[in-house]
């Protein structure tokens, strides 16, 4: 199956996994802490099993990768990432910003991704050479082009007490117009649909990144990791809009590496 057959699929799915979880959002839920400090609650693994399902009655030979349930069948030539809820801080707070993320890929190579926000009713799919659609309609990054002018967001500027990402991180931002924690994947979310030029994190895993990156590239921005390589598979992302993908991978980037050799 091509991208194109995979997008309305990746939405789909997306939809019914939100929707499972919206049916919790805005209740009292235990907050469990897993063994990387992150919290889980029954929302969060109820919605992936939801996923996992669909997937088996309509793709069983396909792998599957989720944040809360781990993998199945990991030799898979294919698998579907899924981040039942990404922001689960946001949400048993209940704030609305947080989403589901789902991905299909082969290898390294994303084939089509889907984040849908239920409690927004917005959602954003895409695929390589088949466009970026928010609700349906296409979508683009922004066209800014000056620093100065550019909204630049990060889910939380402590950069897990890494002081130069931190250090990278207070230089751009003083850079710009509007520097913000509107952060997970609405953060994404923004700069695909040019309300942003810039989304930054220190650490991910791939049921963070996988549907980003083609999100974000066929909207014409640009998706890469701190060293500069494009992928979804990496440890952190930078993702901006086209214009400002170098001014602003430059700052944080090299930044980071004065600091190291000083």
């Amino acid at each position: 199956m091509t991208g194109n057959d995979l997008m309305p699929a990746v939405a789909e799915l997306a939809r019914l996994v939100g929707d499972t979880a919206l049916g919790y959002y805005g209740s009292s839920l235990n907050v469990e802490t897993k063994g990387d400090g992150s919290p889980v609650t029954i929302a969060d693994r109820a919605a992936e099993t939801v996923a996992r399902e669909w997937i088996g009655s309509r793709f069983p030979l396909d792998g599957i990768l989720g944040e809360e349930l781990g993998a199945t069948r990991p030799d898979a030539r294919r698998r579907w990432i899924i981040d039942p809820i990404d922001g689960t801080r946001t949400f048993v707070r209940k704030v609305p910003l947080w989403g589901t993320l789902i991905a299909v890929a082969e290898g390294q190579s994303v084939l089509a991704g889907a984040a849908y926000f239920p409690a927004v009713n917005e959602i954003v799919v895409a695929a390589p050479d088949c466009g970026c659609w928010w609700n349906d309609t296409r979508c683009f990054t922004s066209s800014v082009a000056d620093l100065s002018d550019a909204a630049v967001l990060t889910t939380d500027d402590r950069f897990r007490d890494d002081e130069r990402r931190s250090a990278a991180w207070r230089n751009l931002a003083s850079r710009v117009s509007l520097a913000r924690t509107w952060g997970d994947c609405y953060g994404y979310l923004l700069v695909a649909t040019g309300r942003a030029e810039a989304m930054v994190d220190d650490v991910v895993s791939p049921w963070d990144a996988a549907a980003l990156m083609p999100i974000i590239t066929e909207a014409g921005g640009s998706f890469t990791d701190w060293k500069g390589e494009r992928t979804a598979f990496g440890a952190d992302v930078i993702a901006t809009n086209g214009p400002l993908a170098l001014p602003i991978r430059d700052i944080l980037i090299k930044d980071v590496q004065r600091r190291r050799s000083a």
